[in-house]
């Protein structure tokens, strides 16, 4: 009975030990995984209404997420704000993960949510501010970017550190990247997702957003419309191949995120930013 009693406890001083280990890992980035997922939490929570309450949030296509690896999928997405549709895709993430269908409606899902998510960012934009600086840690890959500096237009060579840090968060999760690479109307497509297409071959899923930039301001963090109808999208794989001429690959990007001259020409995605 002593014996037993004694491999009783040694079991429970196994597991509480194994739980501060997993309780204190890093994420590729050095992140601490307990306190990222403090971060998105409390992110999740101080947005949920604004998407769920204060719009109408409509969300389709979540059942492509569900038959995806756990790794090297690359979400590619059109860009209306900063940050409101990173937030938004990454509250649709946690709740996919917890078992819900295109809906956010409860946000019990907050309590579980997805540390293995990441998203590409201009690096000047992550730091601007104590808020962008928190949100940087919920799984920021910060990029420099090639063709615009502190407001100025520039021409600079990519820097490979940067690819192999988005390669890096594909080789933990799921990664959210915007090609325009800015939220100005009616931008082209950037050659960098091509690629990292060509050099990590990721599973590479379009995301259709739409209503952010009526609902939000620029930033992204600040409500200016209630009562609009946001919009996220998640199309099915989009199939590409990486030996594939870049501008035709790109072309194909553009066209699944509806974001070519064909779907500028019928109207959408007009409004003007402030």
């Amino acid at each position: 009975m002593k014996l037993h009693l004694n491999k009783g406890k040694q079991s429970k001083q196994f597991t509480f030990i194994v739980y501060i280990c997993i309780m204190f890992r890093r994420d590729p980035f050095g992140h601490w995984y307990f306190l990222k997922r403090i971060v998105i939490s409390a992110i999740g929570w101080s947005t949920w209404r604004r998407f769920a309450k204060r719009n109408r949030f409509e969300i389709s296509g979540t059942e492509h997420l569900k038959k995806l690896n756990s790794t090297n999928v690359l979400f590619v997405s059109n860009h209306q704000t900063y940050f409101a549709e990173v937030m938004g895709i990454l509250h649709v993430f946690s709740a996919v993960k917890n078992g819900y269908v295109n809906s956010i409606k409860k946000p019990w899902y907050l309590f579980r949510p997805g540390i293995h998510n990441y998203f590409v960012a201009a690096e000047e934009t992550m730091k601007k501010g104590i808020l962008p600086r928190i949100f940087a840690y919920a799984g920021s890959v910060s990029i420099q970017r090639t063709w615009r500096a502190d407001g100025t237009d520039v021409n600079r060579k990519v820097r490979m550190t940067d690819l192999s840090g988005i390669g890096t968060a594909l080789k933990d999760g799921w990664v959210i990247n915007f090609p325009q690479g800015t939220t100005k109307v009616q931008a082209k497509g950037r050659r960098g997702v091509t690629i990292l297409v060509k050099k990590y071959n990721p599973i590479v899923i379009p995301i259709v957003i739409e209503g952010f930039r009526e609902a939000f301001d620029k930033s992204g963090l600040r409500l200016r419309r209630k009562d609009v109808k946001l919009s996220i999208r998640f199309k099915e794989p989009l199939i590409l191949d990486p030996s594939e001429n870049g501008d035709s690959m790109l072309a194909k990007i553009m066209e699944a995120i509806e974001q070519n001259d064909y779907y500028f020409n019928l109207g959408k995605d007009k409004v003007t930013t402030e």
